[in-house]
């Protein structure tokens, strides 16, 4: 493989996808755990008890393989060179939005956290949907390459 990664550039792929996955995960279950989370009293036992899995999922999960997604990431666009296909910087575009998102659950989960629930459970029901959307849309403009 040409580029600086040379024969690791699949390893780096295989693992930016492996860190993707555990990403994206952690990101389908956030706003769920948010949503079950504003079904009780701020101060209750239960109440904690969410608030310590939350910040346990985004420590443990989210926080290290959204990094991990974006150095291998990097390395990976690096590695291709700045004159890549549309669908590269389509793709881009849509990470940067995501991490908008991973940004956005973050602070929610805070201000849960401090017993201000900012958000009602249906807005988090609702975009619970959006990494299925950003899901589609990134393994399309990766496998079938449309423009």
């Amino acid at each position: 493989m040409e580029g600086f990664l040379g024969d690791a550039y699949l390893w780096v792929k295989a693992f930016h996808i492996i860190f993707v996955i555990f990403w994206m995960a952690g990101m389908f279950m956030m706003p769920r755990y948010l949503a079950y989370h504003c079904q009780y009293s701020v101060g209750s036992e239960e109440d904690a008890k969410w608030i310590e899995r939350e910040a346990k999922l985004m420590r443990i999960i989210l926080n290290p393989a959204m990094i991990a997604a974006w150095i291998l990431g990097i390395c990976l666009v690096l590695n291709l060179g700045f004159g890549a296909e549309i669908w590269l910087y389509a793709k881009l575009a849509l990470v940067f939005l995501f991490s908008g998102f991973h940004g956005m659950l973050s602070r929610i989960r805070k201000d849960f956290a401090d017993g201000n629930r900012t958000k009602s459970e249906k807005f988090l029901r609702k975009i619970n949907e959006v990494p299925a959307f950003v899901a589609i849309a990134v393994v399309i403009l990766v496998v079938v390459r449309p423009f």
